[in-house]
């Protein structure tokens, strides 16, 4: 019979093998899964529903920033593209008054 320390370490060796690949796609999972683990277990107990609903968040929210960067990034060079606009010329000041002699 396997003591729990073997379960543990198989489940944790499984899962890191699982995760590998989708390493490209699970941006902000970790972070979040970390964050909602620590914060599930304070909780409560919690900590595998924590990880769950923490790798959800971080994931939604690293996309989120990622299309926040690709927004910038298009408006950049159309910022670039537009030519500067004319200033205005300036206006001669206007001719000293005359001081009137009676």
């Amino acid at each position: 019979m396997p003591s729990k320390m073997q379960s543990f370490t198989v489940s944790v060796v499984g899962i890191a093998l699982l995760a590998g690949g989708q390493l490209a796609i699970a941006k902000g999972c970790i972070k979040g899964a970390v964050v909602g683990g620590v914060a599930g277990h304070v909780a409560g107990h919690h900590g595998v529903l924590g990880a769950a609903a923490g790798c959800a968040v971080g994931h939604h929210m690293a996309k989120k920033k990622q299309q926040e960067l690709q927004q910038q990034q298009l408006q950049q060079p159309q910022q670039q593209q537009q030519p500067p606009r004319a200033q205005p010329k300036p206006q001669p000041a206007p001719a000293p008054a005359q001081p009137v002699v009676v």
